[in-house]
């Protein structure tokens, strides 16, 4: 089975290198990888003419403004049976490829796999982002793969049969969230999507509160634009059970998290003391499940973060559903120089150190 990688990369100098490299370093090599220059005005170029031969570069000389359409150019110049889509900012575990491929292997029924996403080590921010991560891919994410229910391929790390990608979906441009489109119209079409949980990928998560504002506006705006195009896709129950507790009960805790110390004080702290003390304890399982203790020690801190997702999610719903403001401007944080990997490298901007 030939394997393709798919890159977009737009002012990517701080990091497509060690992207790149951890694509280079797999313990099952990629057949090809091919980086979309989506315009970038930095040393991107440079960077990636370095590699020679050894990747495929498409360029394009002026920006889209959205990863969607670079993928799009993209996907037309992929060879693989099936392609690896990540991003430039993201590095790949060693033997990502490797389970990717068993993920299709042995059942040509599968259109898709869902990886497995971990947050690189930086601040408080990635440390919260970290507990999301392990608690919505270990319990939530696994609960959606035996309802075959799984709403959310990740950008940084989602596998495709090719073939069948570019006959039924490929990508379009009417929302801000292009995997969570492809996603529902997998489901639409009742295409089998599986959960490769060592398909993993280190991704650099937003390090600044307004980068992380800017980062959820996205992914929030993009899960209301992507329910309203695909809300038939309602008429399956598990669909139907997944999506209520995506947005019905976001909904409901949301309004309910802002208003309960205006309803009644005492109200609000029976709700908030229980709800803090659940925090802490997602913090302590992370720290168990990744062996870091700053999971822990960050998790009061993640309190901050719940005021900012509910007070985000209420206020695209307002400007998406209500509203109809339909956003469609891709966001894109500042990257850091650096990536530690648990898988055998350590990755610096320009070398890669065994």
């Amino acid at each position: 089975m030939k394997v393709s990688v798919l890159i977009p990369c737009h002012n990517e100098e701080k990091s497509i290198r060690q992207c790149v490299e951890s694509c280079l370093y797999q313990t099952r090599k990629p057949d090809q990888i091919l980086v979309v220059n989506d315009g970038s005005t930095d040393r991107s170029g440079e960077i990636l003419a370095s590699f020679g031969d050894a990747i495929e570069v498409l360029t394009i000389p002026q920006a889209t403004g959205n990863k969607s359409y670079a993928q799009e150019r993209g996907l037309a110049h992929i060879t693989g049976d099936i392609f690896l889509a990540t991003d430039g900012d993201t590095i790949l575990e060693k033997d990502c490829i490797k389970e990717a491929i068993k993920a299709f292997e042995d059942q040509t029924d599968i259109v898709a796999a869902c990886g497995y996403v971990k947050s690189t080590q930086y601040n408080w921010l990635t440390a919260c982002r970290e507990i999301d991560y392990v608690i919505g891919q270990n319990l939530f994410k696994l609960a959606q793969a035996y309802l075959d229910a799984i709403f959310v391929i990740p950008g940084c790390v989602g596998a495709f049969r090719t073939s069948i990608f570019k006959k039924v979906c490929t990508f379009d441009h009417d929302t801000i969230t292009e995997d969570l489109d492809f996603t529902y119209k997998f489901h639409k079409l009742g295409l089998r999507i599986v959960y490769a949980k060592k398909m993993i990928a280190y991704t650099q998560d937003p390090d600044t509160l307004s980068s992380y504002i800017n980062q959820i506006r996205r992914w929030y705006a993009g899960g209301w634009q992507n329910l309203s195009k695909h809300f038939s896709i309602v008429k399956r129950p598990n669909n139907v059970f997944q999506l209520s507790l995506n947005y019905i009960e976001g909904l409901v805790f949301s309004m309910l998290f802002f208003i309960a110390h205006i309803i009644n004080i005492k109200f609000a702290v029976y709700f908030f003391i229980p709800f803090f003390i659940f925090i802490v304890g997602m913090g302590a399982i992370s720290a168990i499940v990744r062996k870091r203790i700053d999971l822990f020690l960050y998790s009061p801190t993640y309190i901050i973060l719940v005021y900012i997702n509910t007070y985000v999610f209420l206020e695209q719903f307002v400007k998406q559903v209500i509203l109809k403001r339909k956003t469609l401007i891709w966001f894109q944080p500042e990257r850091r120089e650096m990536f530690e990997a648990p898988s055998g490298h350590t990755f610096h901007l320009g070398r890669s150190v065994q």
